[in-house]
């Protein structure tokens, strides 16, 4: 995957060069993705909003053609909010949550770990503050785990490949700080994915790993499933790293 990054006024935007643009390694002289991609209005009103996902985000799902795409803008939560919902710290482009989560996405999809194929960050600067949006492309018939558990009954099987899979990611060294039964996805064929790596980052193993499960089982409780947290660690104490 190689990512190149696009600059127009204030906004810069980061892509997966492979999948955006049909030339090969040359420079590029537009955009290959609007700025207006970014802007949910902008599909709300080409009538192309094919759905929305829940949580303080409002991600939204795509028809951009070929795939369906997730757009997710960057919103605040806690006391921060009553200040501004969508504005952060600028200090320095690289330093932007979207463009530290575009690269890490990236970097995992690259090493085969399952994650969404990440497609485009855009950031707009506004002197000392910016806003951000990430979009990704949409997994196909993907549920969040909170969904599965209370949709059916034997969760034995899937419930440890969500923990074999957790634990291919602690071996990549990915500590996920907001790891949840929503932010597991499975699909329809029972493969497990992780989302939203808004803050997360590569570590060397340490106490992160128990925190990111304590996190999980946390998130268990509050969907009523805390009994599926016995399944999950008896995938992931199995999972042989590779």
């Amino acid at each position: 995957m190689r990512l190149a990054t696009f600059r127009t006024g204030k906004v810069s935007i980061l892509y997966d060069a492979d999948s955006l643009c049909d030339a090969g390694p040359v420079p590029q002289t537009a955009a290959p993705i609007a700025p207006q991609a970014f802007d949910p209005d902008h599909w709300w009103q080409k009538g192309r909003v094919v759905g929305e996902a829940p949580g303080r985000g409002a991600s939204l799902f795509l028809d951009a053609g070929r795939d369906q795409w997730v757009l997710r803008p960057y919103r605040r939560g806690g006391l921060i909010a009553r200040i501004s919902t969508s504005r952060y710290l600028w200090t320095g482009l690289e330093r932007t949550r979207a463009f530290r989560e575009l690269r890490l996405t990236a970097e995992l999809y690259s090493r085969g770990l399952p994650v969404p194929r990440p497609v485009a960050a855009a950031v707009t600067r506004h002197g000392i503050t910016y806003e951000a949006a990430l979009i990704t492309v949409r997994l196909p018939g993907a549920r969040a785990l909170a969904a599965r558990l209370s949709g059916e009954a034997n969760h034995e099987p899937l419930l440890e490949t969500v923990g074999a899979t957790v634990r291919r990611f602690h071996d990549a060294g990915l500590d996920h700080v907001d790891l949840n039964a929503r932010n597991l996805l499975v699909d329809e064929h029972d493969r497990v994915w992780l989302i939203d790596l808004d803050r997360c980052r590569l570590r060397a193993p340490g106490a992160w790993q128990a925190a990111n499960l304590e996190r999980l089982q946390r998130s268990l409780v509050k969907f009523d499933a805390a009994a599926a947290m016995a399944a999950i660690r008896r995938g992931y104490e199995a999972s042989i790293s590779s």
